[in-house]
């Protein structure tokens, strides 16, 4: 119980940011540069995808989404970061730590749901091609957009709730560059043994039940493909879902690392260098890794970005 001569806490000091002035300046440039390519890289494969009417298909639209979905993140955490780094503030206050924590979360929810949704939709296309049309219709590919949305709300709001709840009476340093949850539960004058569980089985339950989803799908996947008998074929088809892969190993994998391993007593070192990797290292890689191995978006963006053939957009 926390006595009434306790301060509570208003504010929290993020101390994972490096405070030496001779790099501070060059790490704000490299980050200025990172976010910057994030948003350029993720809007522009948005705005291919609308302005070119040859990827005005479910595919494409899952992939909008998902672009999204990197810069929403990133922008959660990048320009408080950038801040701190130009000012030398690493205060952060109370209601906007835990609005931080609770964005990070709920969005990384809807994109790991997105993930598992992105790999339905290429099973539909492999493994039954005839009816891929009549599955995947637009309504449908609205209404899964907003499952992902709705179990990522269900599944974030009551963790939320009972991190608001928590009591926090001192220290209120902040071992990160952001307001993550595993730190911040620590700081509480509470037991807060019972919310850590709850916590991780509510999130390995989502994790786990999104990436068996994914990995069914991709199972069927490559059963289908090895059926192929032309090899062109099977590399052709196999080239479709290489760049979704790669993201799903990106993203699952950081995300597992992270906050569904048993924790270690220098695991939030560790949490803090793959941290870096989903909120900087991969949103970058998405546009390459989905336009490279892509030929028509590379064609889009020819065609548009470089003003090769004027395309209009499908009316």
């Amino acid at each position: 119980m926390i006595e009434d001569n306790q301060t509570k806490v208003t504010e929290f000091l993020l101390i994972g940011i490096p405070s030496m002035p001779q790099v501070k300046w060059l790490l704000f440039l490299c980050i200025l540069l990172i976010y910057m390519t994030i948003l350029m890289g993720n809007f522009l494969i948005i705005a291919l995808i609308f302005l070119d009417y040859r990827l005005h298909i479910p595919m494409y639209f899952f992939l909008a989404n998902f672009s999204f979905m990197e810069i929403m993140i990133s922008t959660v955490i990048v320009p408080k970061v950038l801040a701190i780094l130009v000012s030398q503030d690493i205060k952060i206050s109370f209601s906007g730590c835990l609005t931080q924590c609770y964005f990070y979360f709920l969005l990384g929810t809807v994109e790991l749901l997105l993930l598992a949704i992105m790999s339905l939709d290429r099973y539909v296309a492999i493994c039954n091609p005839l009816r891929y049309t009549t599955i995947m219709r637009w309504r449908t590919c609205i209404y899964l957009i907003l499952t992902c949305w709705t179990g990522a709300l269900l599944s974030t709001s009551m963790p939320a709730t009972l991190k608001f709840s928590l009591p926090f009476c001192g220290p209120n340093r902040i071992n990160h560059f952001f307001c993550d949850a595993v730190p911040l539960i620590k700081l509480a004058c509470t037991n807060t043994k019972p919310i850590e569980l709850f916590d991780f089985m509510l999130f390995s339950l989502v994790t786990f039940s999104s990436l068996i989803m994914t990995l069914v799908s991709y199972v069927c996947i490559i059963v289908t493909i090895l059926r192929i008998p032309s090899v062109t074929g099977r590399q052709r088809t196999f080239s479709t879902c290489a760049s979704h892969i790669t993201t799903v190993g990106l993203g699952y994998g950081a995300t597992i690392f992270i906050y569904v391993t048993p924790k270690q007593d220098n695991s939030l070192e560790c949490n803090k260098v793959v941290s870096v990797l989903t909120i900087f290292v991969t949103p970058v890689l998405v546009p390459f890794i989905f336009s490279i191995r892509n030929e028509k978006v590379k064609h889009a963006f020819k065609e548009i970005v470089l003003g090769r053939r004027n395309i209009s957009t499908i009316k």
